[in-house]
């Protein structure tokens, strides 16, 4: 989140709401009059704008109405007297969100920036809803690569084979090669046929290649076109091509190599005006080393090769496409848009993702589903990416105990989050000075380790004096327990219920007496 910032000539007023919004944890940054706020704009802008109305140097409407030019979303809330109500008209006349009179309650000051903020942040969110998709996202140089190939590649119709894990986006850039090439929306508006090898039987893909003919085979009571005819005059792509069987592969090497083919069970040449676009997980060398795939169709295929990168060779683009399928998940469940805060959008750039972007997309489904509340924090992340990314990502991500009076050191993550829990003997990560290794039984010798663990923060909490220690870390052992059964059964209630063994009642009473169905 951006800073509030705050101007105003008074150093008190300033110091006053600097120590309290800080107490809020919401970030502030200072300024004694107009023409430093403005100078600032420069080169950054901020969440929420709080200025007094009369400075020496400039008035806070004059600066509103500057502002409000630059950043029209942005919420600006106005400090005034309680006599000068000409100028609070006059606040509200120029856009500002609210007025503050002066002198003014703390909480209510507080509670009223904060309504600023979410505000601010709905504004951001509908923008972001608003904004038009993108065909693909990407900032990382590897990316930026890739988009260049793409634009390279605009006005030719060359084969072109993509590599990369499964999940990293390899249909995504086959239909921009398509959509951008002058067989695609911006140029003839050709077809674009995408067909996975892998996932129809060696029986049925021939037929679903290049079509049969009427009474080729049993069930075969009509004549059918394959997907070479039905790409004719655009782009079809052959995901998966490094499993394809090897007998077809003699077949579809004659395509590439005359354009003809004939429907299964016909006797007449066919042809079709097809680009080709392949796309593999596989090392497609070793395949032909393997004697599996044809050397001479891995050289027909092989004319531009495009090489997209996993996931964790471009950490940087996680937080823009959590955004985005954030957005794009509450739409397709017409649900409110959930914001991220940028500490969980960090967590998420330290998780390696062996799922590629379609792992981080079903992550995204799963907190629009899942997440208990409005705002996601890094403790609202699945159990497996709390649990992943060594002994320092779990550390950061031991869950925190703030009491009152209580000094604010963090639980063992497995006390509290048994679902992420490191095997029997495994260091299981502990913060606040202690080391990120556990004994693997209890000091009788029974028992996991995290048992231990959890003995050790009842103890601090305990001789802290804390209150009401049962239940918070009750509350916080069944809700992450609940959460994790719920996240394994895809949020079914009843088999959630009997992987706990406990009753479908107990369970439904449960998520509501710990919120988690907010």
């Amino acid at each position: 989140m951006k800073p509030i910032w705050i101007v105003d000539d008074d150093q008190s007023i300033r110091f006053v709401l600097e120590k309290a919004l800080a107490r809020e944890q919401l970030p502030v940054r200072s300024f004694a009059n107009p023409r430093e706020v403005l100078a600032a704009l420069a080169d950054d802008e901020p969440q929420v704008l709080v200025s007094d109305i009369r400075m020496p140097g400039g008035s806070g409407l004059d600066l509103l109405a500057k502002v409000k030019e630059r950043i029209p979303g942005l919420p600006v809330i106005i400090m005034t007297a309680y006599s000068d109500l000409d100028s609070a008209v006059s606040a509200f006349q120029g856009g500002a969100f609210e007025y503050l009179p002066k002198p003014f309650d703390l909480t209510k000051a507080v509670e009223l920036i904060r309504r600023a903020v979410d505000e601010s942040l709905r504004e951001e969110v509908n923008d972001e809803r608003n904004a038009p998709a993108p065909e693909i996202l990407g900032q990382a140089p590897a990316m930026q690569d890739v988009f260049r190939a793409i634009g390279r590649l605009s006005q030719s119709n060359v084969t072109v084979l993509i590599t990369g894990e499964s999940g990293s986006g390899k249909e995504l850039v086959a239909r921009a090669l398509h959509r951008h090439s002058p067989r695609g929306d911006l140029g003839s508006n050709g077809p674009f046929i995408a067909i996975n090898t892998a996932a129809i039987p060696k029986d049925l893909l021939e037929s679903e290649l290049f079509g049969h003919e009427r009474g080729a085979f049993t069930g075969a009571q009509t004549m059918r076109r394959g997907r070479f005819e039905q790409a004719d005059g655009g782009t079809l792509f052959l995901d998966e091509i490094g499993d394809m069987p090897f007998d077809l592969q003699t077949r579809l090497l004659r395509v590439l190599s005359d354009g003809q083919f004939y429907r299964v069970g016909g006797h007449q040449p066919l042809k079709a005006n097809v680009r080709v676009i392949a796309a593999t997980h596989q090392n497609l060398e070793d395949r032909v080393r393997q004697g599996v795939f044809r050397e001479d169709l891995f050289h027909r295929l092989n004319v531009i090769r495009l090489r997209l990168p996993p996931l964790r060779e471009r950490s940087d683009d996680v937080p823009a496409l959590a955004k985005f399928f954030l957005q794009k998940s509450a739409k397709d469940l017409g649900v409110e848009p959930k914001r991220i805060t940028d500490e969980a959008l960090e967590l998420l750039k330290t998780f390696e993702f062996p799922g590629n972007v379609r792992q981080l997309e079903n992550v995204c489904h799963w907190l629009t589903v899942m997440a208990p509340a409005q705002v996601i924090e890094s403790k609202d992340l699945p159990p497996e990416l709390l649990a992943g990314g060594g002994p320092e990502v779990q550390e950061r991500n031991s869950l925190s105990v703030n009491l009152p009076g209580v000094a604010p050191t963090v639980a063992v993550a497995a006390a509290v989050a048994p679902a992420a829990v490191a095997p029997v003997g495994q260091p299981v990560a502990v913060v606040a000075g202690a080391t990120a290794t556990a004994p693997s039984a209890s000091p009788d010798g029974s028992g996991p380790s995290w048992l231990v663990d959890l003995e050790a923060e009842a103890r601090r909490l305990l001789e802290a004096g804390a209150p009401e220690v049962w239940d918070v870390l009750t509350r916080q052992f069944e809700a992450r327990l609940i959460q994790t059964a719920l996240y394994l059964t895809r949020g079914r209630r009843i088999e959630a219920a009997q992987k706990l063994g406990i009753g479908r009642n107990t369970i439904t009473r449960k998520i509501q007496e710990l919120d988690l169905d907010e």
